[in-house]
């Protein structure tokens, strides 16, 4: 289990970004011309040189005499608790640190890109462009906790949107906010046992529901390589039973076989 987690707080989200942008500073990610593209999300899409990126989302409302009213979600990689990008990759490129972070290591990499077809987030992303691509995506600055510092994105945060901590508190804070103010948030805590579990944790608003935010509700409790080795723990006595089966059909199919063709 994860020992440092992250929360999301979604409601004290203004969209200013500097998430972002510390993200890009720390990582020494390259920044991108920017462009239009009919939308407040700048980039449009997570890339290889985009680990963190805000998404902007509208919530109409019926009275038009209301002003419009914005909420932000971070799309990140989550840092599972039990990562399918980890159970499938075939020369543990990607581990799970003791801290809560999954790490990814390009010397080890062959570039299967099974981890980004694994990933039910679909968070890892492939450097394409590059004459020696690596598989990218948040690293949860596992380098500044292994020095005793919190990540950079939560470190600038303006507002205590994003906070860090160790897992168990994080979740008590987080449950202690539903209660305070039930009519503020949706009454879950996205990650804490999704897939398992995640270190990186969301807070909703009561206003949008969690799919209209783009996060996905159909995942289940149980972490997706727990449902391969339910199938893999089999294999041993399938293969067994096979053997004996096809033992006994050899025994029987020359048993009856005349003397004359035995010799």
């Amino acid at each position: 289990m994860s020992t440092y987690a992250m929360l999301n707080d979604l409601t004290k989200c203004i969209g200013c970004r500097a998430c972002q942008v510390a993200c890009k500073e720390w990582n020494d990610l390259e920044y991108h011309r920017t462009y239009f593209t009919n939308t407040r999300d700048n980039p449009p899409k997570l890339e290889a040189a985009t680990y963190n990126r805000l998404e902007y989302n509208y919530l109409p409302d019926t009275d038009p005499a209301l002003p419009q009213r914005w909420y932000y979600r971070r799309h990140m990689c989550l840092h599972c608790e039990d990562p399918a990008c980890v159970a499938a990759c075939p020369v543990e490129a990607f581990v799970k640190t003791e801290e809560g972070a999954v790490v990814y290591d390009e010397w080890k990499c062959i570039g299967c890109r099974y981890c980004m077809l694994a990933c039910p987030f679909t968070i890892p992303k492939y450097e394409w462009k590059s004459w020696n691509p690596a598989v990218t995506k948040c690293t949860f600055c596992f380098d500044r906790i292994g020095a005793g510092e919190e990540p950079a994105c939560s470190k600038v945060c303006l507002t205590d949107a994003v906070i860090f901590g160790n897992r168990e508190d994080i979740i008590a804070d987080a449950h202690a906010r539903i209660a305070a103010a039930p009519d503020r948030y949706q009454d879950t805590v996205y990650g804490e046992k999704a897939v398992g579990g995640t270190a990186v944790m969301f807070l909703s608003t009561k206003d949008i529901t969690l799919d209209d935010f783009g996060f996905r509700t159909d995942l289940g409790e149980a972490s997706y390589p727990s449902y391969s080795w339910a199938s893999l723990s089999k294999v041993p006595y399938v293969a067994v039973i096979v053997a004996a089966l096809m033992s006994v059909i050899y025994f029987i199919t020359h048993r009856r076989m005349p003397g004359a063709e035995k010799k």
